[in-house]
């Protein structure tokens, strides 16, 4: 009787963890977003110089806007020279490089699919500099490529993601991407449907590294880098909590040489331009 007792009371404990767990992940994934303004209360003002607007994750480059060569990655790395950053995938091509945060960043991501059983990853594409870029458009045509630092390749924050299955739209990694990149701060760049927005046809292939906080915003609304940056334009200031971290974003207008932005005292933040009109600051609350 008493080893009956005891069985009962540990399969009641076990599902009443068993449920605690599934909470705490379903907590994990919750996003709530708001529009507002920005915390008044130890907050400053500083002044960022007009150069900080062609720098940083949220940098729109296309035929409209160039990138110009203070937005190019400092940390560019050849990942076949670096095999602790090339675990669990593959590299189509040995000469491909990509910024040294942004691979240790997907290879998170990696990770985290193959812990759903998705794990036939490869990179064809990463970095490009100038000259390769030109080469590129010179042999593929204004229809399939973009001129030198009018594509996203050129900032080292792209990058073109393929399986070894099948073609990416009917892969399971395609598919595993498009529901939890963001989870890891990458979007899907060139969506399906939104191509009058883009002016770039739909590439299942093709993801962007912009941080946690923008892409879970992205996503959640259903946003391209352009929608997002213009939305932040509108709404001044944003609130979002994602993965159990508070961010507040908010954009601030370049006005001759410099921004005035505020920060809160204590709090890490992060600034980006947009790279033709202003910046965006990241705090974390």
């Amino acid at each position: 009787m008493r080893k009956w007792v005891f069985a009962f009371i540990l399969v009641i404990l076990l599902s009443y963890g068993i449920s605690q767990l599934n909470v705490k992940s379903a907590g994990e994934d919750k996003v709530d977003i708001e529009n507002g303004s920005l915390p008044q209360q130890d907050s400053q003002m500083i002044t960022v110089s007009k150069e900080q607007m062609y720098k940083g994750d949220l940098l729109l480059v296309n035929n409209d806007y160039a990138l110009h060569p203070e937005g190019i990655r400092s940390d560019i790395v050849s990942l076949s020279d670096r095999q602790d950053l090339v675990q669990g995938y593959g590299l189509l091509d040995p000469s491909i490089q990509l910024s040294e945060s942004v691979a240790k960043d997907f290879g998170e991501m990696v990770e985290g699919a193959k812990k759903d059983g998705v794990e036939h990853f490869l990179i064809s594409s990463g970095y490009r500099d100038a000259d390769k870029q030109d080469q590129l458009y010179r042999d593929m045509g204004h229809d399939y490529a973009l001129p030198a630092y009018h594509s996203e390749h050129n900032l080292g924050l792209s990058l073109d993601i393929g399986s070894t299955t099948a073609k990416m739209d009917e892969a399971e990694e395609g598919k595993w991407l498009k529901k939890h990149a963001w989870e890891y701060g990458f979007i899907l760049r060139y969506p399906k449907g939104k191509e009058d927005i883009t002016g770039i046809q739909y590439e299942p292939w093709h993801f962007r590294y912009v941080g946690k906080a923008h892409s879970a915003i992205m996503y959640k609304q259903d946003l391209t880098l352009e929608q997002y940056l213009d939305k932040l334009k509108q709404t001044k200031a944003m609130s979002i909590t994602a993965g159990g971290q508070k961010y507040t974003v908010a954009y601030y207008p370049m006005v001759g040489n410099g921004a005035t932005i505020q920060v809160q005292q204590g709090k890490p933040y992060e600034v980006s331009g947009n790279n033709y009109d202003g910046v965006i600051v990241t705090t974390y609350a």
